[in-house]
Parts: C-alpha cells; structure tokens; sequence
C-alpha cells in the first residue's frame, strides 16, 4: 500500500511493516498491563535486577529498534523529465526505508566485484588501459571507497581522526540520553520517596558501547568499505544492517504463529483428554513424523509457484519479496508448535488433578473459568520461556533454510543469503572471509543474547527454581 506524502516521497507500507508496529503496541499493553499483576512485576523485577539481565535486555532492545526504523518504508519522486508536465510525479521503484537515510550513503555506493575491509583497490586484477595505450594487468582503484582521500599514504591518519569522531559522536548522543533518563529518574524518586534499585548503571555502559559502535560504523561506513563488498560490490557491512530487520522478525512472527497453537491444543488435550487428546496427539505425532526440513522446503516452494503465477498482486519486486517473507514466518510457526504444545499437554493433565482444580469443579465453575484463574497461571513461566528459546532457533532456521535456497527472497536482506553467498567465497584461495563475518557477529550477538535472558527469565518464573532458592 503506498501513501503519497507531497510530491517528494510515496510512503510504501508493508504487511511486515504493519505486523511489527502492531506487536510493538501489543508488547507496550504488556508492560503496561503489568501495574495490575503484582506477582508478574515482582518476577519481571527479578530479571532486570541483574548486571546481565539489563545489559542483555538494552542489546535486545537495539535490535529492535533498528527494526522499527528499518520497517519505515517510502519511495522517492523521480527527477521530472524534459517535457513532462510538473504535476505528474513518478516515483522509484528502489523501495528505502528510514534506515537509509540513517545510514547515508552507505548502501549507494556500489563497486564493481570484491574489495577487501578498509581496501583501496579492488580484490581482482583487471585490464586497466594507462594514459599511453597500454594495458596492464593490476587491481584497479576503488569508485567510492577510500576517494575523499588526496594520497593514499594519508589512509592510516584518516582512519584513527575519523574514528574518534565517529566514536565521539555515538558517545554525545549517549550521554545526551543518559543524562535524561537520569533525570526522569530522580524525578520518579522524588514522586516515589524511594530511589530506584535496579542496576542502571550496567544499562548505561551497555547502551553508550552500543552508541559508541553504531556511531564509528555509520561514520566509517559512509568513508570506506569496513567489511569490504561482495561479488555484486555492494558493501556487506550495509547488508548486515539490514540482516537485522529479518532477523528479528522472522523470529517474532514464526514464535508468535506457533503459540496460540501450542496453548490451544496443548491445553485442550490436557484438560478436556478423552477423544479430543486423542485427536491432538494423532496431529503432532503425524507432523513429528514428516521430516521438518522437508515439510518446510515443500510448503515454501508452492507458495513461490502461487507468486509467480499471480503477479498482479504485487507492484513492486519488495512486495513479492515481503509476501514470501511472511509465508516462510508462518510456515515455520505452524511446523514449530508441536514441542510446546506437548510440554503443556503434559502439565495440564498434572494441574487438572490437584486438589483445588477438583473442588472448583465440584462447585460448578466453568471450564473457561478454571482455565483462565487456575491453569493458564501455572503455565505461564513454561510459554514465556519457550517463547524466548525458540525466537533464537527459529533466526537460526532461516539461516539453514535459507542456505539450502528455500529461505528469503534474495531480495530482501537477510543474514541466511549473506552465509549461504559466503559458504562458496571460503573455498576460493584466497578466501573471501569478510562477507560472513558481519551476518555471523550480529546473529551471534542476538542469540547469545536473547538466550542469557531466557535463562534469567528461567530463574525467574520457573516454579522449581523460586523453591530451590527459598
């Protein structure tokens, strides 16, 4: 759907760009929500209580930040051709997003094939015809990289100044924010009577190494090629960046597909058993015998037969890029319940034979109501740390998916296409290291995080745990 605002951009809204808005305000009315559960409060407290559970939460939060930002979309006016009237506006069909912008040049600056991190010249030697007529062999100058330079002796000094600007101007933006939230902070003590006890002091490292980091890539970034280029020369730092909108949403969406599945089934075989638990265990126990990989590969594969044969749905190529995107989310959701919904199948049939479930039904309270007061309370520490665990193997899946060429669209930025492209760059002699680098550091990153929290989550909500620590 595009939105034309004046006569310079043509907003281009997404059906992923509406989803992660819309589970934005959904995890706000969760936070929110929170003032009337005490209990939840005391146990979400406990989790940023730590050095590592603010410091985990603030890299999480980056991550989706740069999603957010990544997930405004617009499309710029064409410049008005020579005899065509200058009220009919064109728009290009090279869909930015506000990341873009962000990031300046970076994604605009194209070489001709491969350049090495930090490289003035190309990877691969060319014909280069010399101010006499002849033509040498030799790795020719790069078309963006390293060009502000007079001299390339002058590389070295340019780097160090550069980067104490860039770090210096993440850091300013830093503390600008700190100091605000330090601010709102003492204010809230003062309205309170009582200073905050939580560990900000580790969010604040966090968030101005993390600012410090984003400032020298962007700076960097829009001077030289800091993780080189890949065969098509486009700089693979920028394709990193934009990994991370996929990554993150890809995980979201799929885990979120997967839970009301889960619960549904799960709780309902457990409660209800009988017929209904026979039916439930005769799905998951089909969908566990069909190979996962290939139940995937075959679902991805006909959807991308119904895109190419209805091309009228989509105006522009990221829209087809998009609608794939989301039929991979939803087919690893529905493909992924079968283990949650087990574990919960297993822990209703306990929760529903203890005595004050027994007596609620001897009082004639609904079915609803015994649900919704006595067993959806016990299960939540079990969905909402399945749900952390399998947003981080479900950003692995795409990887593996897309590595064996039924994963996103190359169209679209994603860390599984970057790792799939460098799985034959590496046997070349020389090696070409640098395109897998960026796309394993940020996935690494988002999983190792994501899945310190998730223990720290455990902790936290597990029943068996808040016992051993009494």
């Amino acid at each position: 759907m595009d939105i034309a605002v004046g006569s310079n951009f043509l907003w281009t809204i997404l059906w992923s760009d509406v989803l992660i808005f819309l589970l934005v305000g959904v995890l706000s009315y969760f936070v929110l929500s929170l003032r009337k559960a005490p209990e939840n409060r005391r146990r979400w407290r406990q989790v940023f209580s730590t050095r590592l559970g603010m410091s985990t939460f603030i890299i999480i939060m980056t991550y989706v930040g740069i999603a957010l930002v990544d997930s405004i979309h617009f499309r710029k006016a064409l410049p008005v051709a020579e005899g065509q009237p200058t009220e009919q506006v064109y728009y290009s069909n090279k869909v930015n997003s506000l990341l873009d912008w962000v990031l300046g040049e970076m994604g605009e600056r194209p070489e001709r094939t491969y350049s090495a991190p930090f490289a003035l010249k190309s990877w691969n030697k060319e014909n280069i015809a010399q101010d006499n007529g002849e033509r040498v062999r030799d790795y020719p100058d790069l078309a963006y990289g390293g060009q502000h330079l007079a001299s390339p002796e002058d590389q070295t000094t340019d780097i160090l100044i550069q980067s104490a600007l860039g770090i210096a101007k993440g850091l300013l933006l830093a503390l600008v924010v700190i100091g605000l939230h330090r601010q709102w902070l003492k204010k809230r003590a003062q309205t309170r009577g009582e200073p905050s006890t939580l560990p900000w002091h580790s969010a604040w490292i966090t968030f101005a190494i993390i600012m410090a980091v984003l400032g020298w890539l962007v700076t960097m970034g829009n001077l030289y090629h800091v993780l080189g280029t890949d065969q098509a020369g486009n700089d693979s730092l920028y394709e990193s960046l934009k990994g991370i909108r996929t990554g993150v949403l890809i995980g979201t969406l799929a885990t979120l597909v997967t839970m009301p599945i889960a619960i549904s089934l799960g709780l309902a075989a457990g409660y209800f058993r009988g017929w209904i638990d026979d039916i439930v265990q005769y799905i998951y126990t089909t969908l566990i015998s069909i190979p996962g990989l290939l139940l995937i590969a075959a679902s991805v594969l006909l959807f991308q037969v119904w895109i190419n044969n209805n091309p009228a749905f989509f105006e522009i190529g990221l829209e087809k890029a998009d609608a794939k995107f989301l039929a991979l989310s939803f087919i690893l959701g529905v493909t992924s319940w079968t283990t949650l919904c087990r574990l919960l199948r297993a822990e209703t049939l306990k929760i529903s034979q203890l005595d004050y479930v027994q007596a609620a039904h001897a009082f004639g309270v609904s079915h609803f109501q015994i649900i919704k007061r006595h067993i959806m309370p016990n299960l939540s520490h079990i969905i909402i740390i399945s749900f952390v665990l399998d947003f981080s193997g479900l950003v692995l899946a795409e990887a593996v998916l897309s590595y064996i060429g039924v994963g996103i669209d190359p169209a679209m930025a994603s860390w599984g296409n970057m790792i799939n492209l460098a799985s034959t760059e590496l046997s070349r002699e020389p090696s070409i290291w640098w395109n897998l680098c960026g796309a394993f550091f940020l996935m690494f990153t988002l999983v190792l995080s994501v899945n310190l929290f998730s223990d720290l989550v455990n902790d936290a909500f597990d029943p068996k745990t808040q016992l051993e620590t009494a």
